[in-house]
This record gives C-alpha cells, sequence and structure tokens, in this order.
C-alpha cells in the first residue's frame, strides 16, 4: 500500500503525512486563547445548577443519542441558542447526543451555518 510522501510547511519544514507542524499546533493554541478570552463562562452562558439538573433529567428520559443509538450524555441545542434564555430553556430545542456526535458532526454543521449566514451579511 503506497504512503503519502512527506509535505513542506508554510515555515519551511518538512512534516510528515498525516502529522502537523509545531507551527499549525502553535497558531492553533493561539487562536483558540483568543476566543476563550473573549468567550463568557459556562455559567454567564446559563449552565447553572438548574440547568445540570433539567440536563440530567432530559438524559434519563433519553438516554439514547439521536444519531447514532449510542448512550447520550450530552443535552444539545438543535438551534443553538447564542444567550437567548427563552431557546435556552426551551425542551423542544433539545435532543440527546453522544460525546462523539455532538463533539464533531453537531459542531461542523454549525460552524457551517454561521459561515453561511455571514456570506448572505
Amino acid at each position: 500500500m503506497p504512503r503519502r510522501p512527506a509535505r513542506f510547511c508554510s515555515c519551511g519544514a518538512i512534516v510528515s503525512a498525516g502529522q502537523r507542524c509545531a507551527c499549525q499546533i502553535l497558531q492553533d493554541r493561539a487562536r483558540k486563547a483568543r476566543h476563550d478570552a473573549n468567550r463568557p463562562s459556562a455559567r454567564e452562558r446559563g449552565y447553572t445548577r438548574d440547568w445540570q439538573k433539567e440536563r440530567a433529567n432530559f438524559l434519563a428520559l433519553n438516554p439514547w443519542c439521536v444519531r447514532c443509538d449510542r448512550a447520550a450524555t450530552v443535552v444539545d441545542h438543535i438551534r443553538p441558542h447564542r444567550g437567548d434564555r427563552w431557546l435556552f430553556w426551551n425542551k423542544a430545542n433539545w435532543q440527546s447526543l453522544c460525546a462523539p456526535c455532538h463533539n464533531s458532526a453537531k459542531q461542523r454543521e454549525e460552524r457551517a451555518s454561521i459561515f453561511s449566514c455571514e456570506a448572505l451579511t
């Protein structure tokens, strides 16, 4: 089976196939740190003790991921609430997801919808 060849990073370093250059890792960390510096805390976004109770109740009633039928561990907002308190607490806007589905596919979809909306404005 043929292997992919090494590549040159934009910084000039040679990087093995399937690996990331150290400069890319540092740029990624810096980007995430800038994002986190401006982001309100989880509590400020509404994830309080009351949320934890409602989340536990919802997962007890809906224990399976709606995407892959694995055990659900996350209560996801179908439509991102973006600080809207009514949308945040609207149980019709909740779905049970497993962590892999929530952290990969769902986040990718949300990012795609954000960028498509920005292109329209």
